[in-house]
């Protein structure tokens, strides 16, 4: 597809009809391949690429052919961009679906790109929907049309629906693969149905009992199914309670769901409240795992934070929020800037300076922190808002105080007792700042509609030291140590 990377050829990538034997976890930490955390050691990883170097594929494949499937991606991720395409020409017959479900995004991605629609397509319809979904989503339009139309009607329908939603909903996510029976049948009937096998999942944990309208109405563990007698109907044995997703809620909403409320799988609904896929606990621990890596990095300003990502793309998302940060310095220069005459006459001040501003700035960051994960985890809402900031200014008040005392008794044994109050005053004010600052900011945010994880850092920053440098020097211009 792209014109810039070597073209595979549908030769050079084909599926196995069935999933290569897994090794069981516990023989994988003792395997030579394998370290002690359960990684591919770089002794083993070296060996391939000189495999590779030699053009010795068969060294390849015996050496790559014990390992699962999550190492193969792994391995595979190790390796730079032409020995990834060398790798999977000599071991085509184990790149199952499984291993393209592991993959990295960018990693899967620049694979993708670089073969045939028709070998695209032939991945696609091995993998689960939602996996499918992933894989072509992030092609470009003309790679997406493509790939949809070598793919069969039924599957490709399927992936089309998938797309029309919006990313990161439960539209996108849900898979399609579940097990579905009206609410007149009879245990005998589902177990009956079930037996006979056809078009079913190959793994479920429940069955959804829907009504003539496809509209959920109960679900049956199959551990219900098992130990209840034939001739009960399924209406007295199903749980009618049950947990449903909209089509569109947000990944984030739907993890914190699952969390909530100890799920292992839910049915999702369309807009007619129609039963349209499901969402099992494997997805959601991927949507925990990346909701919470996330938030982390944006909190830092670091983009997505992938290893695999495009310098370009690394570039352009830690730079504008570098950007930022040096226009919010420069007014924390400008209030020293301001106190030029009273640092000239007491150097000690400069080199406290920095000391207010660092403690003021790790307080802010650690409310910050808490404050963005309570907002995520919807511990922090409108109802207890206050009670939270509360809360946090009283930690602050005490944390203020105790490295007062610290600074402030360090301070007057080296310097002078008035710089000493001075400072520990001035350390009181931009702790309590930094806790206000770090709930306030988060929340404002949230109030706004805009992710409390993506600015607050930088402005809470800001404010705390501004508020160090002022407070501080401020207060040694007012005690009369400076004039």
């Amino acid at each position: 597809m792209a014109e810039e990377k070597r073209p595979l050829e549908d030769d050079d990538v084909m599926l196995a009809n069935s999933p290569v034997e897994e090794a069981r976890p516990d023989d994988r930490i003792d395997d030579e391949r394998m370290d002690e955390e359960n990684t591919l050691k770089p002794a083993f990883v070296r060996s391939v690429e000189e495999a590779l170097d030699a053009g010795d594929t068969q060294v390849v494949y015996e050496l790559v052919e014990p390992l699962h499937p999550a190492d193969i991606a792994d391995l595979i991720e190790l390796l730079d961009r032409e020995d990834r395409y060398q790798l999977v020409g000599a071991i085509t017959d184990l790149m199952s679906s499984e291993v393209v479900a592991e993959l990295n995004d960018y990693v899967r991605e620049d694979m993708m790109e670089a073969l045939p629609a028709g070998a695209v397509a032939q991945i696609a319809e091995q993998l689960e929907t939602d996996d499918a979904v992933q894989l072509i989503e992030d092609l470009n339009e003309d790679d997406q049309r493509a790939v949809l139309a070598e793919l069969d009607a039924e599957n490709r329908i399927a992936i089309q629906s998938a797309l029309a939603y919006p990313e990161e909903t439960a539209g996108r996510l849900m898979s399609r693969d579940l097990v579905a029976v009206p609410e007149h049948l009879t245990v005998g009937d589902l177990i009956d149905f079930l037996r006979d096998g056809r078009e079913l999942p190959d793994e479920f944990y429940e069955i959804f009992v829907v009504d003539e309208k496809h509209h959920p109405v109960g679900t049956c563990a199959l551990s219900w199914v098992l130990r209840a007698p034939r001739n009960i109907a399924l209406s007295d044995v199903m749980k009618r309670d049950q947990t449903l997703i909209p089509v569109t809620l947000d990944q984030e909403e739907v993890g914190l769901m699952f969390q909530k409320y100890n799920l292992i799988s839910a049915a999702v609904v369309d807009e007619n409240d129609r039963l349209v896929g499901q969402m099992t606990v494997d997805d959601v621990v991927h949507i925990i795992s990346e909701e919470a890596g996330e938030d982390a990095l944006l909190m830092s300003g670091a983009g997505e934070g992938d290893i695999n990502e495009p310098i370009r793309d690394a570039y352009s998302a830690r730079v504008r929020w570098l950007v930022a940060n040096l226009g919010t310095a420069l007014l924390a220069s400008l209030i020293i800037a301001a106190f030029g005459a009273a640092i000239e006459q007491l150097v000690a001040l400069a080199v406290l300076m920095p000391i207010v501003a660092s403690i003021g700035g790790n307080a802010g960051t650690q409310t910050m922190a808490v404050t963005v994960r309570a907002i995520a985890t919807n511990q922090l809402t409108r109802s207890n808002t206050k009670r939270i900031l509360m809360r946090e200014l009283r930690v602050a008040i005490l944390n203020g105080a105790t490295i007062a005392v610290l600074v402030g008794l360090a301070t007057a044994a080296i310097f002078t007792p008035m710089l000493g109050g001075v400072i520990a005053l001035a350390m009181i004010l931009n702790v309590i700042t930094a806790g206000l600052a770090g709930v306030l900011v988060p929340v404002a945010f949230e109030r706004l509609d805009q992710d409390p994880a993506v600015a607050s850092s930088v402005f809470v920053t800001m404010i705390t030291d501004s508020m160090g440098f002022f407070a501080f020097l401020g207060l040694a211009v007012a005690s009369g140590i400076v004039g």
